[in-house]
């Protein structure tokens, strides 16, 4: 089994009234996580129920919250005791039903979990607001991915194990970069049963999800731009260009991009900028919540070609997950004079540009878009990201750390 970080969260949170809301990409882990507490709470000597509306037995609970209330006192009594939902999308009106016995002030705690679809991510948050906490699950991490290769041998000393073990490191690297984090994709050695099971993934986001949410059988042009999106990774997005390209409206291009970024398929990211005549502030860049997805939908799986610009959004999958649970955000920046800087973390005062270099660099070499944005900007600090150098040098009042990849793993973006 894979260890999630997740879990410790989640565990903390057991305690309190709040509903525990779980959140993710479609077989991502989620089912899994729950059953794993489920187990920690039944280990305590906690009363348990669990139920799964992708069950038909258990559906039938669902159809008032009077039922559901009955069942709940059928197995539990009415001392406290844990509820657990799962796949809870599939419940019409979802966030309302959960108001509604949320506030009848039960003895019960609730842990609930759904694939991103628009109803659990719009409706049922306005229906919950204060009465849950959200826990995003997303696919394996890179950390839980070399937990997992290594049998958890170096959990509490990850930093060591990735300075000393350089070759395996990057052997590791390597792999994750081509078959991304998928929970069966990770766990399966074999490369033609990782393939059958990505295209089952993917298949089952189109045909299922997208083909729900969408009201169409014919997702053709959506599955397109999925696969268009892959193809020009890290690059400005041109919607007139684009929906040109598919044969859609730039209305329904840009509600396409909306629902990948809901079902986590895709994350946008915005410019920085503070002059607004020099610096580019409209087009955005979209980089995948998964490798391996994205890798599929471009025809590289298991067979990577374009390995920088995947670093690069395994980099930003990285920073995404450290400013999480902080009030920074994650840009980019490009000029009308074509510099350009990978990433700016924005806290909202000093920003932190971070440029990617898929490559063992030898020697410290500053380039010059980020010469340019700190010459601009005067940042405290500045970060090149790299495969093996570890050097700080100074520009001006800078101080720039080039770091090789691994260590921003324990670096602070807050």
């Amino acid at each position: 089994m894979i260890k999630r970080k997740l879990f410790e969260e989640l565990k903390s949170h057991v305690p309190r009234k709040e509903i525990s809301f779980i959140v993710g990409p479609r077989q991502a882990g989620k089912t899994t996580l729950m059953l794993m507490l489920k187990d920690h709470l039944e280990n305590k000597g906690e009363t348990i129920l669990f139920l799964n509306l992708d069950i038909e037995q258990d559906k039938q609970f669902f159809s008032s919250q009077s039922k559901l209330i009955r069942k709940i006192e059928l197995e539990l009594g009415k001392k406290e005791g844990f509820v657990f939902i799962d796949e809870i999308q599939r419940k019409e009106d979802a966030g309302l039903f959960l108001k509604g016995i949320y506030d009848m002030n039960l003895p019960y705690k609730f842990i609930v979990s759904g694939s991103g679809s628009v109803e659990l991510k719009e409706k049922i948050h306005e229906s919950l607001v204060g009465r849950k906490r959200l826990f995003e699950l997303s696919t394996v991490s890179f950390e839980e991915f070399v937990n997992f290769k290594t049998s958890c041998r170096y959990e509490n000393r990850l930093a060591d194990f990735f300075s000393l073990e350089t070759e395996k490191v990057h052997e590791l690297l390597e792999e994750y970069l081509n078959f991304g984090g998928y929970p069966r994709i990770v766990m399966e050695e074999k490369l033609d049963e990782k393939l059958r099971l990505i295209n089952e993934i993917y298949q089952s986001y189109i045909e299922r999800d997208i083909s729900y949410l969408l009201k169409i059988r014919k997702t053709d042009e959506f599955s397109n731009l999925v696969k268009i999106m892959a193809a020009q990774l890290g690059c400005l997005v041109n919607f007139s260009e684009l929906s040109s390209t598919l044969g859609i409206s730039v209305r329904t291009l840009k509600e396409y991009l909306w629902y990948l970024e809901k079902t986590f398929i895709l994350k946008r990211i915005s410019p920085y900028f503070k002059n607004v005549r020099k610096e580019i502030t409209k087009s955005p860049i979209f980089y995948f919540y998964d490798l391996g997805l994205r890798n599929f939908a471009s025809g590289n799986f298991g067979s990577l070609q374009d390995k920088g610009v995947v670093f690069q959004n395994f980099v930003f999958n990285v920073l995404r997950e450290k400013v999480r649970l902080s009030s920074s955000k994650i840009c980019f920046w490009r000029t009308k004079d074509k510099a350009e800087i990978d990433f700016v973390v924005d806290p909202g005062r000093d920003p932190i540009p971070i440029e990617v270099k898929h490559k063992k660099l030898a020697a410290p070499k500053i380039p010059t878009s980020l010469r340019s944005f700190i010459k601009r900007y005067k940042p405290e600090k500045s970060l090149i990201i790299n495969l093996s150098l570890d050097e700080v040098v100074f520009l001006n009042r800078t101080k720039i750390y080039i770091l090789p990849f691994y260590k921003i793993l324990e670096s602070d973006f807050s």
